[in-house]
């Protein structure tokens, strides 16, 4: 199962980030540092892309990418997710 980083810049002060975090617990993702996250999926990342992209407001950033390798140094220990 492809492995997939997520990760987004509400830019507004104050944001609510409910809605995109729950989006992504919902899916499963194991929140990894601040607004990075982590997802094992059978989808692509147009179709998580698009799935987020309603939380977010015109100015706020979000990119999904498929991980073919990685490596982390001094991570939480639940980093090795990625190894589940």
């Amino acid at each position: 199962m492809p492995d997939f980083m997520i990760a987004y810049d509400l830019k507004q002060v104050g944001q609510n980030y409910t809605c995109i975090t729950d989006k992504l617990k919902k899916l499963g993702a194991f929140h990894s540092q601040g607004s990075v996250w982590l997802l094992k999926s059978t989808t692509n990342c147009k179709a998580l892309r698009d799935h987020l992209k309603g939380c977010l407001d015109g100015n706020d950033e979000l990119m999904v990418v498929q991980i073919s390798d990685w490596a982390s140094y001094q991570m939480n220990p639940d980093a090795a997710y990625l190894n589940g």
